[in-house]
């Protein structure tokens, strides 16, 4: 006869432990709960030895992950760590790979897969309503457009990125707090100074105003790096998003409508949604 206890470890963390036969006394009871308990946290220690070794075993990392999920959710759920102490004991949650699988063991879906295709299938239409309305919105749509008609190589990676650049903008938000830029010459620390979540674009300090030269983008949560080296803009953004699922973070409240856009339209993730990007989701099927 199989038993299911709730293990209260401290006001703010309970346990789920499926036993699979009743203890005879009190003290089988507890060295049963202590074993079971303690496996799962030496396979979070194993994890974090692995992430120390200069040749990482992604297989291994991979393994441990999965099974260590059940006591990563419910430590980040219950507990709701800051973002520096889960980098702390979850090194491996940040890893590129393990954000895809994270998500996926979260929501069944494919990060970058689901996200590529909704924003090759939406980019053009979100960039036809950006140049149709581009008159009711402040000088940053402007801008954005115009800097995107003086690209003249690799024309689609640019207009992938205007259309998520342009996203904030068309409902009402400040994309310049969610898309940041800095250059490489830039102390260090005054890059993530107050930022809450962001990507981050560093530039070259040497090249041309209207054509710089991007020499790192990074993703920032709680004023740390946490992400880095990413290709391009729409990666990091993909990334950032499931950062927000792996590390059960709500969408900031400045960058609601932006977030609530991804998910609802992009990411299929949610049945309701509020009537702004309803509309918006309305204009890009019509």
């Amino acid at each position: 006869m199989a038993l299911l206890l709730r293990v209260y470890i401290n006001p703010k963390l309970i346990r789920k432990v499926k036993l699979t036969k009743i203890p005879e006394s009190v003290e089988q009871l507890k060295d049963e709960l202590r074993e079971k308990l303690e496996l799962e946290e030496d396979q979070r220690c194993l994890l974090v030895d692995a992430m120390k070794k200069k040749g990482k075993d992604i297989e291994l990392i991979s393994e441990k992950m999965d099974l260590t999920f059940s006591l990563r959710r419910k430590e980040i759920v219950q507990l709701e760590p800051m973002v520096l102490e889960i980098q702390e004991r979850w090194p491996a949650l940040f890893l590129e790979e393990q954000i895809c699988e994270e998500f996926c063991r979260i929501t069944t879906k494919d990060l970058i897969g689901n996200f590529r295709a909704a924003l090759d299938k939406y980019a053009p239409r979100l960039l036809k309503l950006y140049r149709a309305r581009k008159g009711a919105f402040s000088q940053d749509m402007d801008n954005l457009l115009e800097k995107l008609d003086e690209q003249t190589s690799n024309i689609e990676m640019h207009r992938r990125r205007t259309s998520l650049e342009g996203l904030p903008i068309f409902v009402r938000e400040n994309s310049r707090k969610l898309f940041l830029t800095c250059l490489v010459t830039d102390p260090e620390d005054e890059r993530t100074k107050g930022v809450k979540m962001g990507i981050l674009t560093v530039l070259s300090d040497d090249a041309p105003t209207s054509l710089p030269t991007v020499v790192n983008i990074a993703i920032v949560l709680e004023e740390a790096i946490v992400l880095t080296d990413l290709p391009d803009l729409p990666t990091a953004f993909a990334y950032l998003f499931g950062l927000l699922y792996a590390l059960n973070m709500e969408f900031p409240k400045e960058h609601k409508y932006t977030f609530e856009a991804i998910q609802h339209i992009f990411m299929e993730l949610s049945t309701s949604c509020s009537q702004r990007v309803r509309s918006l989701k309305t204009k890009l099927l019509l």
